[in-house]
């Protein structure tokens, strides 16, 4: 099957940008980002196996990768700071691994199944009890909870398959 860049973009642009404004911080770099994710796909589109991955995970593992040259990029540029805030200062939040943990973690809730995913955010992130989500969205405890052990071990799979798979040469 040939790589379709309009469908592609119709299809998965969204969450791509979803993912990367979550990843970088910024609504501009993560249009950019998106952008050169398309690039990217399109320029390489004659290596793309749908037998090997859904559109979706090649887009999303060509993202990753973009959104990690971001943070390079913007890692390398000098900050300028006031001598007084480089005496207070201690070690920052935002060190390589953390940020890769984050995209990594941003990329694998994009690519669950919506009811999955919302009960992984609701419950682990946003720490909603299962209670408070069966009233809210009208569905049993037991199939969050049967839906959060899916989507965690689906989760679990992609994060590990970041490693794995997924170039964009």
């Amino acid at each position: 099957m040939a790589f379709d860049v309009r469908a592609a973009y119709r299809d998965h642009g969204s969450a791509l940008l979803g993912f990367a404004v979550n990843a970088i911080g910024d609504r501009a770099a993560a249009e950019d980002c998106v952008q050169e994710t398309f690039l990217r796909a399109w320029r390489s589109r004659s290596s793309y196996r749908a037998d090997v991955a859904s559109t979706r995970t090649w887009l999303f593992a060509i993202a990753r990768n973009v959104v990690v040259d971001a943070h390079r990029t913007r890692s390398r540029r000098p900050v300028l700071v006031e001598d007084d805030h480089l005496e207070r200062a201690g070690p920052t939040h935002n060190d390589a691994a953390q940020v890769t943990d984050r995209i990594a973690l941003t990329a694998g809730l994009a690519q669950l199944a919506p009811e999955h995913r919302e009960v992984i955010v609701a419950v682990q992130i946003e720490g909603i009890g299962y209670a408070e989500l069966a009233e809210r969205t009208g569905v049993p405890i037991g199939t969050l909870r049967s839906r959060m052990f899916y989507g965690l071990k689906a989760l679990k799979d992609r994060i590990g398959e970041e490693g794995d798979h997924g170039t964009d040469h």
